[in-house]
């Protein structure tokens, strides 16, 4: 592996960039009680249009709350004798306070100024007041503030503000972060700030939970005053009848409501006009109804309505918050049949983005592998009798097929321009030898940890490298007993799969006669079965010491031939599997009754696990393809691609399933560190991804871990297995 490193060529490429600003001049006015926008406007001599471009929380037409501070640009006013720009009266002087000091703040990516000011304790405005490029950009990373310091008021004061300002709400079900961001109007951010008990990298949230939220001034969120106007800033090149299309407003509706147009001699780029707006009622916001999209920074209306698939005037109705422009962070809701160029999961809207086009050459991932090689058991001077301990061995040949695929994976990654530190470790498959390898492994320095195999073993090295923080990927399936934050289940978990071919099956199960067939160790399976399609019926199975069948007489009076027969086979044991299998091929395509009618019967076989018990060698495939025998799979057939090539020349053999998964889930990972090299933030904006025989799309399931759940719908058709889906 060294070799193979060391023989990577990696070419970087540095771009400096360099950019110029130009200073805007500014003061600032604190708004007296009954004073309004017409009065600072005179007071300034800067028109209306101009303060509303710095002010965007101001509405034309909108009452000016007393002691709120206002952006005066100064190099737009035209200075009389009358503006007292450098002192204020003696009475408004006394209510500003002044710092006694300053602290900088270094900004973070995704850190708000909203966040900033609650963590030093202070406003927005008294932070834009003294780093006043705030006024005419954005927030931006690694820049330093200047935050000031003030003498601290009573602790009693701060807890009746806080008090005043904020309110407790109750998570109610099938609500997510973003629909409860969405109808406070603040970040996702923004609310994991206020509640620390929520981690940035997690989505999950209890039914019954309990979190601090900002009060909307003068309203509640169930009764929310009509909003009659919208205040829009008109872009450059904007004309009448794209006001039209974007609003639904006639143009002389327009003029009317905005004098100004007509005395300026029509729309003019950086004009503040009032536009007719009525709010809808929210109703219920939750993923029953809506799904949810987070404004990237930099995104444009053009760029965002081409995304979603969705006109502006239909994204403004269900998002009036938009009036004040968009802003990266919002959560915008979508209706929830809504089609565009995205994924959904989680009722959370994701971009697709191409990880082979956003590899980031300077990132050097490091993987710590931990496989059970049992080295400790071979003679490696002894070739017959390694090959024959390999053979004999499942364990020992997942172990080698995984790491096989895990270097082809390796190969492609380097042809990229990507180096990545690797280290392989053998626990031997011994939960103490996994124990003692962890106390002197120094787990920080991993991006990802690779293994083991086993649920104990696995929690064992998940539990030492989330102190770290540190992803561990379990590469084969385990038990749930393994959850834990920082585990990723790359093995679809069996209920996942269930659940898909339900999905699958909901719409086609129409005018079908279900018929399930399941032992007594499957009975909860087969409630669930009838659960779904409660008019499906239940074969009875015979159950004795030694022996297990299908009673044959009674399922025949459940199978139908006016309908088609969909039967669902749900067993662990490859004798009760191979015996139903038979008589179903026998029933297919064959009278219930010759003296009664020539109708034949039609079955269909599924099952929602396909365990290794239907490929027991006693099972006819002739039979699961008479059947059309269908089912849910993580895995599907590799044909002789790219990988199988590559894999043949380095190995002079064919990969296995266990090559190809290690390829697939080493490959994946490692284009997401690439990409970003922290997997745990990576899975939260990357959707579903698909290889050569898998494919993975991780939930968070909060303190349970990540859970793929992707997988694909199987079929066997013609001897052939053929995907569905």
């Amino acid at each position: 592996m060294n070799k193979l490193l060391k023989n990577t060529i990696l070419l970087l490429a540095f771009t400096l960039l360099s950019c110029k600003a130009t200073a805007q001049k500014f003061t600032t006015h604190k708004v007296k009680k009954g004073e309004t926008l017409e009065q600072v406007s005179d007071r300034y001599n800067v028109s209306i249009a101009d303060i509303l471009i710095y002010n965007k929380e101001i509405k034309v037409g909108q009452d000016l709350n007393a002691n709120s501070i206002l952006v005066i640009p100064q190099d737009k006013a035209r200075a009389t004798e009358s503006v007292e720009t450098v002192k204020a009266p003696a009475a408004e002087a006394q209510d500003q306070e002044e710092p006694i000091g300053f602290s900088s703040h270094k900004v973070k990516r995704k850190e708000t100024l909203y966040g900033i000011a609650r963590r030093y304790n202070v406003t927005e405005d008294n932070i834009k007041k003294y780093n006043r490029v705030l006024y005419s950009s954005q927030l931006k990373k690694k820049m330093v503030l200047r935050i000031p310091k003030y003498r601290r008021i009573d602790p009693n004061d701060i807890v009746e503000e806080e008090t005043n300002d904020f309110e407790t709400y109750t998570v109610a079900a099938k609500e997510t972060r973003w629909s409860i961001a969405h109808k406070y109007g603040i970040t996702v951010d923004e609310l994991a700030e206020l509640n620390p008990v929520l981690t940035k990298d997690s989505s999950y949230l209890a039914e019954g939970q309990e979190l601090k939220v900002p009060k909307k001034p003068g309203s509640s969120l169930k009764n929310q005053e009509t909003q009659l106007f919208i205040s829009y800033t008109v872009p450059a090149k904007e004309n009448f009848y794209q006001l039209e299309k974007k609003f639904g407003v006639k143009a002389a509706d327009i003029v009317r409501l905005n004098p100004e147009i007509t005395e300026r001699g029509g729309l003019k780029e950086g004009m503040v006009i009032r536009v007719p707006q009525r709010k809808i009622d929210a109703g219920n916001v939750n993923t029953d109804n809506y799904i949810f999209y987070e404004v990237k920074p930099k995104q444009t209306e053009y760029n965002l309505t081409r995304k979603l698939g969705i006109t502006y005037r239909e994204l403004l109705r269900l998002n009036p918050a938009l009036q004040d422009g968009l802003k990266a962070g919002m959560i915008l809701k979508l209706p929830k049949s809504q089609t565009g160029d995205f994924e959904v999961r989680n009722s959370l809207v994701l971009d697709k983005i191409n990880l082979l086009d956003s590899i980031n050459p300077g990132v050097r991932p490091k993987v710590l592998f931990i496989l059970p090689f049992r080295l400790n058991r071979i003679d490696m001077e002894d070739k017959s009798s390694m090959e024959s301990n390999i053979k004999k061995s499942s364990v020992i040949s997942a172990s080698l097929g995984l790491y096989s695929g895990a270097l082809v994976a390796m190969d492609s990654i380097a042809d990229l321009g990507i180096t990545i530190d690797v280290k392989v470790l053998d626990n031997q498959r011994s939960l103490k030898r996994t124990q003692e390898l962890m106390e002197t492994e120094n787990l920080g320095q991993y991006s990802a940890i690779f293994g083991p195999l086993i649920s104990t073993q696995v929690k064992a090295v998940a539990a030492k490298a989330n102190r770290y923080q540190i992803p561990v990927l379990a590469p084969a399936k385990i038990s749930m007993s393994a959850s834990m934050p920082n585990v990723f289940f790359t093995y679809t978990p069996e209920q996942i799969q269930r659940n898909k071919i339900f999905s699958y099956m909901d719409s086609l199960a129409v005018d079908k006669n279900l018929i399930v067939i399941a032992d007594m160790k499957n009975d909860t399976v087969a409630k669930m079965i009838m659960q779904r399609f409660p008019e499906a019926k239940r074969a009875k199975v015979i159950e004795e010491e030694k022996n297990i069948s299908l009673d044959i007489e009674k399922f025949k009076e459940l199978i139908s031939d006016e309908q088609e027969n969909w039967v669902f086979v749900e067993s662990g044991n490859y004798k009760l599997i191979s015996s139903v299998t038979s008589i179903l091929n026998s029933t297919h395509n064959a009278p219930l009754d010759i003296e009664l009618s020539n109708k034949k019967v039609k079955l269909r076989m599924f099952t929602t696990n396909r365990n290794n018990a239907f490929e027991n060698d006693v099972i006819s495939v002739s039979h699961l393809s008479n059947l059309n025998f269908t089912y849910p799979s993580v895995y599907r057939e590799v044909g002789n691609n790219s990988f199988v090539k590559r894999y043949q020349q380095r190995f002079d053999n064919k990969p296995d399933r266990w090559a190809v998964r290690g390829f697939d889930i080493t490959y994946d990972l490692l284009l997401k560190l690439a990409y970003k090299n922290n997997l745990i933030n990576v899975s939260g904006i990357i959707g579903e991804t698909e290889y050569n025989g898998n494919k993975f799309s991780y939930e968070n399931n909060g303190s349970k871990g990540y859970y793929n759940q992707a997988a694909y719908i199987m079929s066997y058709q013609d001897m052939r297995l053929k995907l569905l889906k």
